[in-house]
């Protein structure tokens, strides 16, 4: 990198949970886009041989892999994550965060997205809900590609 020019986006993945779709999708986007993309997880991942993609392993515990993506994210990055309170630290961050349902979390949105967390928490507490989200689906799988696409080609011009 020349000295002033600032650095790409990367791509960054809680890999812990991302479904292996998802991950297939980002590692075709990341060759295609010529992005670098780093999967963090507390297990050893198998990833395909890539300039582009990267694997970071830290060791297990509570919240550590998303201290870690908190830690080493810039501006601008992207972070694909289902955890709420993760994607709140990373729009805090000035980065922005996108679930594998390809709901994008952005200043805008993040507040009721936590206050929605947050009541199906206290329901499922209580015991007046059981249960999570419903499996990723072909349409969530979709969601997920055209947002990611759309994030990725509004944020190419920007790119150094």
């Amino acid at each position: 990198m020349k000295k002033g020019q600032t650095p790409s986006m990367r791509i960054w993945i809680d890999a812990d949970a991302c479904p292996g779709p998802i991950k297939d999708i980002l590692f075709r986007a990341a060759e295609r886009m010529r992005i670098e993309s780093i999967l963090v997880a507390n297990h050893y991942l198998k990833v395909p041989r890539s300039p582009f993609i990267k694997t970071i392993q830290v060791t297990a515990g509570f919240n550590v892999a998303d201290t870690r993506i908190v830690d080493s994210l810039a501006p601008g990055d992207l972070v694909i994550t289902a955890d709420i309170p993760l994607a709140a630290e990373v729009v805090a961050a000035s980065a922005t965060a996108l679930n594998p349902r390809g709901t994008l979390y952005t200043p805008e949105t993040i507040q009721e997205h936590l206050a929605r967390r947050d009541f199906m928490d206290e329901l499922r507490s209580t015991g007046t809900i059981t249960g999570g989200p419903s499996s990723l689906s072909k349409v969530h799988l979709q969601a997920f590609a055209n947002q990611l696409d759309r994030f990725l080609t509004r944020h190419a011009t920007a790119r150094p």
